[in-house]
């Protein structure tokens, strides 16, 4: 095996380890990579008349992710986490707002030069591999789009060497998805993410479809390339408990809106917004006892429409909290301590 297919990935890490100014960025350094700024993803409603309703998937959301990261993103179902990841990676063209890789805005820019720097693992692996292509094909289609291997030899080392930095062995790469278990069908989505050596790695539920025996070693997995490979991620998921390990910040979403973002410890130590304490009150504690003895936050009434979002704090339906004005204004989302943002009229 080459050096250069041993060393996959080598020039992401490279980048990685310094900034634009040459000082050594640090995992959850300050070094912006990814800025959202006000960004929008509006869907239209089919069957309606062009313009005329809309499903508000993310609305007015403002953040950066910084350099060798990762920036979690919790809230419930159909909040907009998944959209609002897609549309930083251009899957998804912005309805309005702008989107800045290492300070260049890329909203209108050609996508192919910015494929190779962001990319993305799926939540379901055995619907994001084509049951035609063999793992082999899967892995080595970007590596041929972007010209990365100089001969067939090249290509087949590079594919070995990402087969085998995933857990999979050579031998595989003539095998069909469908010949796979589902944490190994997750395996050769993200050997394909690697293929390209990305800097930015959006992780949109990478474990939800899995059996609980597989999720934690692809978290370790995750984090371990991480440290290795210098990389930055928007990890996407539900499990709380999952996020907080995986994370060095978290971001809270409700109905299409940011509505807190902290760093891991003190968001847990310290949930300002009552959406953001109601989550971390419902996940389960190890500890049966504890977990016996607390007292759970229960939420009455549904998620209301995202096309037709109410005013003001739109967790002012559900809040038990809830005073006029919360329905009157919109609660700005701003700074409550270092690093510690927060939309609520009651903070």
């Amino acid at each position: 095996m080459s050096e250069s297919a041993v060393k996959v990935g080598a020039d992401a890490a490279a980048a990685s380890a310094v900034d634009a100014k040459g000082g050594a960025a640090v995992k959850g350094g300050a070094v912006p990579l990814i800025e959202l700024v006000n960004l929008k993803k509006y869907f239209v409603i089919k069957g309606a008349k062009q313009g005329s309703r809309h499903v508000h998937a993310v609305d007015d959301v403002s953040l950066s992710i910084r350099q060798g990261e990762t920036l979690g993103l919790v809230g419930e179902s159909g909040c907009g986490k998944t959209t609002l990841g897609r549309t930083a990676l251009r899957l998804y063209e912005p309805t309005a707002g702008r989107i800045l890789y290492r300070g260049e805005d890329i909203t209108d820019a050609k996508m192919l030069p910015y494929r190779r720097k962001m990319q993305i693992i799926f939540q379901d692996p055995s619907a994001s591999l084509d049951p035609r292509m063999t793992v082999g094909e899967i892995v080595g289609e970007a590596i041929d789009i972007h010209g990365l291997a100089e001969s067939k030899a090249a290509r087949r080392e590079r594919i070995s060497a990402l087969l085998d930095r995933v857990g999979l062995n050579s031998e595989q790469a003539n095998r069909y998805p469908h010949e796979f278990s589902g944490g190994q069908q997750q395996r050769i989505g993200i050997a394909r993410a690697l293929a390209v050596e990305p800097e930015f790695i959006v992780c949109d539920e990478p474990i939800s479809a899995l059996d609980v025996s597989i999720q934690s070693q692809i978290v370790n997995m995750l984090d371990d390339m991480q440290d290795q490979l210098g990389l930055t991620y928007l990890f996407i998921a539900h499990d709380i408990s999952v996020v907080r390990y995986i994370s060095d910040r978290i971001g809270v979403m409700y109905l299409g809106k940011l509505v807190e973002l902290a760093e891991s410890g003190e968001i847990h130590k310290n949930p300002l917004h009552p959406y953001t304490r109601t989550l971390f009150a419902a996940a389960p504690v190890p500890d049966p006892e504890k977990n016996r003895g607390r007292t759970r936050a229960v939420l009455e009434g549904d998620i209301p429409s995202p096309i037709n979002p109410p005013p003001g704090c739109r967790f002012h339906t559900r809040c038990p909290n809830a005073e006029p004005r919360c329905s009157a204004a919109e609660p700005e989302f701003r700074e409550y301590s270092p690093g510690h943002y927060a939309a609520c009229h009651l903070l």
